[in-house]
């Protein structure tokens, strides 16, 4: 892997212009296709299987003019203060605005509220209920149109008139979100490399691999019903990872700069060992949200699939257009004008860093250290074992969108139940006498305690399936109402038993209920089957039982504090000020399960980023708490810099208007925190502290059959050193000594050779032959550097390569 990256990553060095061109091309060609896309859908549930999704079938084949699977819109009328709807005037109004919705495109009927009896018992509130022959991703711009002009022609009446229901167009997502969260990571990428070109790279090839990753998904679009909320949770995972994986590299690519490499050699290395991070990183996230797919619902497969996706041409960008755009920056990145005197200090070698100091002191009380994390964590947690699941209504709208008006409106004329009614069918086929089968359910219906109303049956064309209209008194998202559905289809059994015909309740209520139960169920089979699989991958990389086991732990602890997070919010109300949370209630069923999606993979990204590089100091002969230490020395303050970026640009979705919105983005950014701050960089090197040199241990027989990813890079490390090795001696710059460079900014520094073994390893070579060896094949460069003369190559030019090193590099594993 490590050999592959080194080869991809020279050679997209050395082609730069070419590289850079094909992604132009390439992104051009997703634009012109995605232009005639006909978008993403609203994201309409449907649940094979389920009840309510056999009941939805049956009346799409009994009542095709019912439109079972069709958007609907609930139009609410509210009377002047003092002033009644039955007022003649007013009637007046209300039935032409009436008359406008049957002519309005694509639908099939509209309830007139006065012969519907839609009219409260104050006479000064009243709805139509308006059903379209169409599913809601399909509904027009002219149907929306027609809905906006009653709107305008009711107030201007003086009615005041509210539109709920899932034909409603929602109000377009503001775009602040990604915008502070861009702003924050530049800021954080400034902060961490002092330099602006350095900063910059990251952030420009984030931006093109979200605009690929997005164009992609809208360009599907002509193939696949994919979910609006696909292409948002694709576009907040592909910014935060592009960002993140173009990091570690950026990273990686200075560091071998400053061990004294030319600007080719560095970043075919960076490409070769942080880019096998990369790869794995985005592998376990890929596998993550994949997983989803195995739930069965269409809505969250599209949603996982489309994030996946993004991952995918974020990890693209960083092993291909990245090391392009290094070509062109070349030694200007290494230019730090912005740094303080504290991180100049840092780049002599001089002093340590925060990281390695907070290392130090998590090495040193290990024990108390992990007592701690876990205990706060553990009671952080405490809220989840309450948790309560439903899906988002209207309810969860905005407050003064007009979904929202009309919920409250209809809740207060009507009853909280009026919001969610329930469809109740008939399926009399089978039964002697269909009409006495359908008698039985209305009188069963009636006399339930939690129904406040029940409209009479209605018979299909052949008189033997029957439609019955039930409306609760509790609201569609309380457990109230889940019990009635649950108490109704209950008394289905001896319904059946009695007359011969079978029962079922759907409408959205129900399809909800169906869908948060099913959600429910899967949760467990989707955490073994993701959990799992990149269990496998972590013990590909790491060679260690211990620690993809200790990944997954922490992982588990950092997602149940979340839950604990978002129940106290969103449904204790905790907090909720200043979140800005309206009203508080159950938590949306789809969250959990993508939280849980989402953040494996991520923390798995900081579990390779972090602990591979002390995997890597560890198999060059450092001890196991040395290795911690180098770790962080390392990647300590990349991996903060990138979790800081991530919480920022998850964070940001806290200002969107819509609860759901606000509960994914506080859910992810508080499991980021959690997971990076309190797990990978905390309770990881504790943990890894006390288990010493077992953290790395691998019985024989797994060690041979497992295949050597080589993700530290230690198969190309031999490889260059085989290929540095010459019995000519040649001069070196004076005062570069082993283990002593030149620093990017002209200081000298200490810096200890990536390789170097502790004495008595049989495999590795004596100190000084490796500081030698490194030396003679970094002559020309330093030499350079003794003359003053620029220490890269020119742009567009790329030094000549003796025929030794060409056969080397195309198998770098060849020994002479």
């Amino acid at each position: 892997m490590a050999t592959f990256l080194y080869r991809l990553g020279r050679l997209a060095f050395r082609r730069r212009r070419l590289v850079v061109m094909l992604w132009v091309a390439v992104l051009a060609a997703i634009g012109i296709g995605a232009m005639s896309a006909p978008g993403t859908s609203s994201g309409a549930l449907s649940v094979p299987g389920t009840q309510s999704q056999r009941a939805i079938d049956l009346l799409q084949k009994e009542f095709p003019q019912a439109s079972a699977d069709g958007a609907t819109a609930r139009v609410v009328f509210e009377a002047p203060s003092g002033q009644k709807l039955t007022s003649a005037a007013n009637k007046a109004e209300v039935e032409s605005l009436v008359a406008k919705l049957e002519q309005s495109p694509q639908v099939s009927g509209v309830s007139d509220p006065f012969s519907s009896g839609l009219v409260s018992k104050s006479g000064s509130i009243a709805y139509a209920q308006v059903s379209y022959k169409v599913a809601e991703a399909d509904v027009s711009g002219a149907a929306h149109s027609v809905q906006t002009d009653v709107v305008a022609q009711g107030e201007k009446a003086g009615l005041k008139v509210s539109l709920g229901g899932n034909a409603v167009k929602d109000k377009a997502a503001s775009k602040a979100a990604e915008l502070i969260g861009v702003g924050v990571a530049a800021v954080v990428l400034v902060i961490t490399f002092g330099s602006m070109i350095a900063a910059g790279l990251p952030l420009l090839t984030a931006i093109l691999g979200v605009a690929a990753a997005v164009l992609s998904v809208t360009l599907a679009t002509h193939f696949f019903d994919l979910a609006s909320s696909s292409t948002t949770l694709a576009l907040m995972l592909g910014l935060a990872v592009a960002i993140d994986y173009a990091l570690f590299i950026v990273s990686r690519y200075r560091n071998e700069i400053r061990d004294g490499h030319e600007p080719e050699e560095a970043c075919g290395r960076a490409v070769g060992t942080a880019g096998s991070a990369v790869v794995f990183a985005g592998l376990t996230v890929i596998v993550a949200l994949s997983g989803l797919s195995v739930i069965g619902i269409a809505m969250l497969t599209s949603m996982g699939l489309a994030s996946a996706f993004a991952v995918a041409v974020a990890v693209v960008i960083a092993l291909t257009l990245l090391p392009a755009m290094l070509g062109f920056a070349g030694m200007r990145i290494m230019k730090g004008r912005m740094l303080t005197r504290r991180m100049k200090a840092l780049e002599r070698g001089e002093g340590e860093s925060t990281g390695v100091r907070w290392a130090r002191f998590v090495t040193r009380n290990p024990v108390k250290v992990l007592a701690v994390s876990v205990v706060g964590l553990a009671l952080v947690a405490i809220p989840a074992m309450s948790l309560q699941m439903a899906l988002n209504d209207d309810s969860g709208k905005p407050p003064g969108s007009t979904q929202r008006i009309a919920y409250d409106t209809l809740s207060k004329g009507f009853g909280p139940g009026f919001n969610g009614p329930l469809t109740v069918v008939v399926d009399a086929r089978d039964s002697d006498d269909p009409k006495a089968a359908a008698k039985s359910a209305y009188s069963m219906l009636s006399k339930l305690d939690d129904v406040a109303a029940v409209r009479p049956p209605s018979f299909n064309e052949s008189g033997d399936v029957a439609l019955i209209g039930a409306v609760p008194k509790s609201a569609a998202t309380s457990e109230a109402t889940k019990d009635l559905v649950g108490e109704i289809r209950g008394h289905g059994t001896a319904l059946h038993r009695d007359t011969g015909a079978d029962l079922m309740v759907t409408g959205l209520t129900a399809v909800n209920i169906d869908v948060s139960t099913k959600l429910s169920d899967a949760l467990i089979p989707y955490l073994a089957i993701v959990v799992g699989l990149a269990l496998v991958l972590l013990l590909l990389v790491f060679r260690s039982i211990v620690i993809p086991l200790k990944a997954a732990l922490g992982f588990l602890l950092s997602v149940v504090s979340t839950l604990g997070v978002l129940v106290a919010v969103f449904q204790w109300g905790w907090l909720k000020d200043l979140f800005g949370v309206d009203q508080t209630g159950p938590i949306v069923s789809l969250l959990p399960i993508v939280l849980i999606g989402v953040v494996f993979g991520l923390a798995m990204d900081y579990e390779v980023f972090l602990v591979s590089r002390m995997r890597e100091e560890y198999v060059h002969g450092a001890e196991p708490t040395q290795a911690v230490v180098q770790g962080f020395r390392h990647s300590g303050r990349v991996v903060t810099a990138a979790a800081v970026i991530m919480v920022s640009v998850f964070s940001g979705f806290l200002l969107d208007d819509e609860a759901l919105i606000k509960s994914i983005g506080l859910g992810l950014a508080t499991a980021v925190f959690f997971d990076a701050f309190v797990v990978r960089m905390t309770i990881v090197p504790a943990v890894m502290t006390l288990l010493g040199h077992r953290s790395w241990t691998l019985p024989k027989w797994l060690d041979r059959v497992l295949p050597n990813v080589d993700v530290e890079g230690e198969k190309l490390r031999h490889a260059l050193e085989a290929e540095q090795t010459d019995p000519a001696p040649e001069p070196v710059l004076a005062g570069v000594a082993s283990g002593v460079h030149a620093g990017s900014d002209g200081h000298g520094g200490a810096h200890a050779f990536t390789g170097f073994h502790a004495s008595g390893d049989p495999d590795t070579p004596a100190p000084a032959q490796q500081a030698a060896g490194k030396a003679r094949g970094l002559s020309r460069f330093k030499q350079r550097l003794a003359r003053g003369g620029e220490a890269t190559t020119p742009a567009d030019s790329a030094e000549s390569e003796a025929p030794a090193r060409r056969k080397l590099l195309k198998n770098p594993m060849r020994r002479s």
